[in-house]
């Protein structure tokens, strides 16, 4: 296979435009670790796939951000059956969330009480819907977990709503079955994700959708002096 056939290509309107859509991207991806990160610290239930990670971590004993990475890895891995396509965003996505994750841990301490933790854990909250919305906009390539569900959308033909609840289903039954912490953030990440994330994304889409439009007009009153 070519490898022009794995990889998305990388468009761009200008040189500018590529600087700032990468900078947006790494942008986004630390921050996503760090929301991550402080979902854990929370102590309240995190989300499913981190449910998975924490399992794996007790069981492993490896760090967190490098157990994110393995999963991260392991889902790209399962890309190949699925004829799915790489993009940058989604290699940077696998390697970087990871130690972003870390390094919060290693700053933020645990919440002492729930009273704590509730707050923590929603500021952790919106603070990946937030990132999520920074780097998909960005438009790099989708993120491994991402790529994976459209992937067997495509391949089924299934419904991406029942999809996605036999993924993250099926990793959250692993995750509890290992150890991992099942809780009312748990709930709350799945029923609550959803809202902000479009939000963020419809936003940061607009306000690239204007600068881009910005610079073209810009380009063209200059072309035309």
């Amino acid at each position: 296979m070519h490898l022009r056939s794995i990889l998305l290509p990388v468009t761009a309107t200008s040189p500018r435009d590529l600087s700032e859509r990468f900078a947006q991207l790494l942008t986004g991806l630390f921050l996503f670790g760090a929301g991550m990160a402080l979902m854990v610290r929370a102590q309240i239930g995190v989300a499913p796939w981190d449910v998975l990670a924490l399992g794996l971590v007790d069981s492993t004993g490896l760090g967190f951000g490098a157990i994110t990475v393995l999963i991260a890895a392991l889902v790209l891995l399962l890309w190949i059956p699925l004829r799915q396509r790489v993009g940058i965003g989604t290699l940077l996505n696998a390697a970087l969330v990871g130690p972003s994750a870390d390094i919060t841990l290693m700053v933020v301490p645990a919440a002492p009480s729930p009273w704590i933790g509730g707050p923590m854990f929603a500021a952790g909250l919106l603070l990946l819907a937030f990132a999520s919305g920074l780097y998909i906009s960005a438009d790099f390539g989708p993120g491994p977990r991402d790529g994976l569900m459209t992937g067997l959308v495509a391949r089924t033909g299934r419904p991406v709503w029942l999809v996605r609840t036999l993924i993250e289903g099926t990793v959250l039954v692993i995750g509890f079955l290992l150890g991992g912490p099942v809780g009312v953030g748990t709930v709350l990440f799945a029923f609550g994700v959803g809202a902000p994330i479009g939000w963020f994304l419809a936003l940061f889409t607009r306000i690239r959708t204007a600068r881009a439009h910005a610079r073209t007009s810009l380009r063209t009153e200059l072309s035309a002096e």
